[in-house]
């Protein structure tokens, strides 16, 4: 199966539970579990080839030349990991199918969980690390709706904001590491970074990428001081926390650190970060989890201690270390997700995980008694369990090791934890199984039916079948993924066997387990002095720094973001041209290529009326109607320079605009008062003209000294001139740009035009129920108003006019692929045409003949252009690339016909819709439901003359 469908297939298969829901739990169950063993059997087809040293790989190349290539690659280490996530995803399902209550949204939970398991089975398969990095953020997202699931208790929602904030922090920092490491190669490829240890270590950017990599691995995996938001997530239902601890999140973070060994390991800073991180982690968690009442939080505590094990054999650096990690990765998550869910069992019959509230269940619950025994003892690394036999290979493999040249530091901190690790382990079995039964139970224990206990008690019959033959069972995935983290070479000697002699490692794993019963059997003592003594609480160190961190960013918010656009605007400049200078100061800037052309007079005189004209602008501003038309002159002598400048299609469309805008914005003034109130000092308006004179004139030496140099690099416009024909079919250059070339950005335009439009329309639609809409219609005119609201000479003007303008437009249209013109222009200028008749007719008449809806206008018009680009897939080219050739219909003459009419169609109509969509918004504040417009084309002399004149004229009329 391929790599593309295996990762593919949880996200498909997420919308099922949700749908089949209605139909009963167990048909949303089987869609989840179907789902994930259909990738389970996909993974396993590919298992020959991975298991023989092969690499399956599946690519696309999206954007080479950007380095995002969407590539999957399955070797060693990436078969082991997908194996555990849709494995153990597998009786996760199970499980969760018999835990949760009818009460619980089964359908949501199952989307969110298969949301979660794509996410990670495509960090594991991921070949670039740009697609990496997405699936990196989708689990923190993901793991958010998991966590946060139960949405009725406040330590849900907290645990998912902390879980969110930590991993995503440290997902950012691991976006800057991984752009590092890409630019230090040249590639953003894995199957390319890697072998490139050499040339990473060498650079000085090593040691930075590292830490921030690092950074975004540590907080995933919970590793110290980012350990205390694992804890916090315990607040999520049983199944997500077995999920999540066993297989899944924490694991990533051991996965990146795993996959990135081969180029990152070897040098003195991955060791004492790594190494000296994961050994703290150990001990820190292990101490924790024994002081722990609640069984889930000393399951988390002894997770975070486990996943310190497994980070600390990396950090060493060494072949065998690495072997011990990737083994103790499968044994804990064995393991783990039994104990995670014989504790949710435990909690599901009981109603409570207060450890100090159990006790005696062995007999109440022989068969979760059995399960979680087993799971425990190997936990604490007890023979002939697959606990003990990664466990000794760990403290083998310290007893090897020097800190700071120290050979017993490692070893000793090392046994420390092995010890606290046996003592929370002989805790979760003797505390709540054994001795007396009791009479207090929150609920009457009972084991409870076959589909809570079938799961664990798989996970716990692979416990004792790895530990009793573990070389058969898991050694030959044990070397094909260890061979993984190497990166290839001689694989170190080693036995995955219970008995090795005596060693070291046997008298310190004798010693940790006598210590952990004694630390068990002084529980109570050691429990109140823990109780007495000051220590830092995570929690509370946590939401201290988000209210510290929460209240600067308000001060920084407050002071900037304040409302007022004009300092918005005077920040931005100033930064800008600050930005400007410094690079001027600090670059150089060659000597002039080009000689300046002598000005004409024509030239001239625009630029001072354009100068004037703007200038006016500012020196007229209060008055909003003066100001609206100097900026109309501005905007005129702009088109008029594109056109002496040889741009006839920017002039069009700048024309085009500019009349088009000066209408809404007339409407739009008609609302507003006519004066601006005074609102600047005179030091502001000094300031403010100051910076605004620097800033132009830097702009203009900008330009001048560009026009005035050759450019760095060969124009483009040498490329679009030579292919805009017979690339697009079109001779209009411009044209072809917009729905060839740059086909998507026109795309993407008339998209915002249209949402722009849109929202204008709900802004309006939200007023209209208001009482604005009441004051704009009961305002006091500030000008004089017309005794005749629809001038007949204007009427009959539009009105002729209409079909005139839209033969220009459909004229403007058709020629627009070879000569000046296209969909944009003859969109505005049908729009013109439309707005002249509401302007000389009024609202209500207009609306009454109104064909179709504006809101489907700008619809049609998206549509149209998006089944444009489609089509173009259907001939196997890029999105949105046109098509051509030549028809000849008798008796016309041979034309051409190409795809890019349809997409120019889209466009005239999006268009369209938003302008008319937009006018007929802003008019509606004015309109009168109700009240028809008084005779917007009567041309009746005597409409307005009294009864009896009126009678009288009639009279006369037939006597005559």
């Amino acid at each position: 199966m391929s790599l593309f469908l295996i990762a593919a297939l949880p996200f498909l298969g997420a919308v099922f539970p949700a749908l089949l829901i209605r139909a009963g739990r167990n048909a949303s169950a089987s869609a989840a579990g179907m789902t994930t063993f259909l990738a389970f059997v996909g993974l396993l087809i590919n298992a020959p080839a991975v298991m023989r040293g092969e690499v399956v790989t599946a690519r696309v190349d999206w954007l080479p030349g950007l380095g995002l290539n969407a590539n999957f690659y399955l070797d060693g280490l990436g078969f082991l990991f997908a194996g555990l996530i849709l494995g153990i995803g597998l009786l996760i399902i199970l499980y969760a199918r018999f835990y949760l209550s009818r009460q619980d949204p089964m359908g949501q939970f199952y989307t969110y969980l298969l949301l979660f398991q794509g996410a990670m089975v495509g960090i594991v398969l991921s070949d670039n690390i740009l697609l990496l990095l997405v699936f990196w953020e989708l689990t923190s997202l993901s793991s958010f709706l998991l966590i946060g699931y139960w949405k009725h208790l406040p330590e849900g929602r907290q645990g998912a904001r902390m879980a969110l904030a930590v991993t995503g922090s440290g997902g950012l920092a691991m976006i800057g590491g991984m752009l590092i490491l890409g630019n230090i190669v040249g590639s953003y490829d894995l199957t390319v970074i890697l072998q490139n240890k050499e040339l990473i270590q060498a650079s000085p950017l090593y040691l930075p990428a590292l830490i921030l990599i690092l950074l975004g691995a540590f907080t995933k995996s919970a590793q110290f001081p980012f350990h205390f938001w694992l804890p916090h997530a315990m607040a999520a239902p049983t199944p997500v926390s077995a999920y999540l601890h066993s297989a899944t999140m924490v694991k990533a973070g051991l996965f990146l650190m795993a996959r990135m060994w081969p180029v990152l390991a070897g040098t003195d800073a991955w060791f004492y970060i790594v190494a000296t991180t994961g050994l703290i982690t150990m001990v820190v968690g292990a101490v924790i989890a024994l002081f722990k009442d609640d069984l889930k939080a000393l399951l988390a505590f002894s997770t975070v201690s486990h996943l310190g094990l497994i980070t600390m054999l990396l950090g060493f650096g060494t072949k065998i270390a690495a072997v011990a990690a990737i083994f103790h990765i499968i044994n804990h998550a064995t393991f783990k997700a039994a104990l995670f869910m014989s504790a949710g069992i435990i909690d599901h019959e009981t109603h409570t995980r207060d450890i100090k509230r159990l006790g005696g269940l062995r007999h109440l619950m022989p068969i979760t008694f059995g399960i979680a025994a087993i799971a425990a003892l190997s936990m604490a690394g007890l023979p002939p369990l697959n606990g003990f036999l990664s466990k000794e290979m760990m403290l083998e493999e310290t007893v090897h090791t020097t800190w700071l040249n120290s050979p017993y530091l490692v070893p000793g901190f090392a046994l420390l934890g092995a010890l606290f690790s046996a003592a929370y382990s002989f805790r979760y079995i003797a505390h709540v199984f054994l001795g007396p039964e009791r009479g207090d139970y929150p609920a009457h224990p009972h084991d409870p039916p076959v589909g809570l206990w079938l799961a664990p008690a798989f996970l716990v019959l692979l416990v004792v079948l790895i530990g009793l033959n573990s070389a058969t069972i898991v050694g030959p995935l044990v070397a094909v993924a260890s061979d993984a983290v190497f990166g290839g070479g001689k694989p170190p000697y080693y036995s995955l066997k219970i008995w090795h002699g005596f060693t070291p490692a046997l008298y310190m794993s004798l010693v940790a387990t006598l210590g952990g019963v004694a630390l068990l059997l002084g529980h109570r003592w050691l429990e109140r002095i823990w109780n007495a003594l000051p220590r830092p609480e995570a929690k509370v160190i946590f939401d201290s720094v988000i209210r510290a961190l929460t209240g600067l960013s308000q001060t920084i918010t407050n002071s900037l973001h304040n409302g007022v656009v004009s300092r918005y605007g005077m920040i931005f400049v100033v930064f800008t041209v600050g930005l400007a200078y410094y690079a001027y100061a600090t670059g150089t800037i060659g000597l002039p290529t080009r000689i300046s052309l002598e000005a004409p007079l024509l030239p001239i005189i625009g630029w001072i009326c354009l100068v004037g004209a703007t200038l006016a602008t500012v020196y007229f501003h209060r008055n909003r109607l003066l100001a609206l038309v100097l900026i109309g002159v501005v905007g005129l002598i702009v088109s008029m320079a594109f056109n002496y400048l040889s741009a006839p299609d920017l002039a069009l469309t700048q024309i085009s605009v500019e009349v088009v805008t000066m209408i809404l914005l007339l409407l739009s003034l008609n609302f507003m008062p006519t004066q601006t109130p005074v609102d600047s000092s005179m030091a502001r308006k000094v300031r403010d003209t100051v910076i605004s004179i620097v800033a132009g004139l830097g702009t203009g030496a900008l330009v001048y000294a560009l026009m005035m140099r050759d450019f760095a690099f060969p124009s483009i416009s040498e490329f679009h001139l030579a292919n805009s024909y017979k690339g697009g079919g079109g001779t209009n250059v411009v044209n072809v740009i917009l729905v060839d070339f740059r086909g998507f950005d026109t795309f993407g335009e008339i998209i915002v035009l249209g949402i722009a439009a849109l929202v204008i329309f709900a802004l309006t639609e939200s007023v209209l129920g208001t009482s604005v809409r009441a004051r704009l219609l009961n305002r006091k005119p500030h000008w004089p108003q017309s005794g005749d609201a629809h001038p007949m000479m204007m009427v009959v003007v539009t009105r002729v006019m209409m079909p005139m303008a839209l033969m220009v437009a459909a004229y403007i249209f058709f020629r627009g692929h070879n000569q000046p013109g296209g969909g944009f222009i003859a969109g505005l200028i049908a729009a013109i045409a439309y707005l002249m008749q509401y302007m000389a007719s009024g609202f209500t008449w207009a609306a009454e003949r109104q064909r179709f809806y504006y809101h489907a206008t700008i619809g049609w018009g998206v549509l149209i252009a998006a089944a444009t680009g489609l089509g173009a897939w259907f001939n196997k080219v890029p999105f949105l690339t046109s098509d051509y050739g030549y028809i000849h219909i008798p008796p016309f003459e041979e034309f051409e016909w190409a795809t890019a009419m349809l997409f120019d169609t889209g466009v005239f109509l999006a268009v369209l819709g938003a302008v008319m969509l937009a006018l007929e918004s802003l008019s509606r504040f004015a309109w009168r439901p109700g009240i028809a417009s008084e005779h917007p084309m009567d041309i009746n002399p005597a409409r307005d003359d009294p009864p009896e004149e009126s009678a009288s004229v009639n009279t006369q009329e037939k006597e005559s």
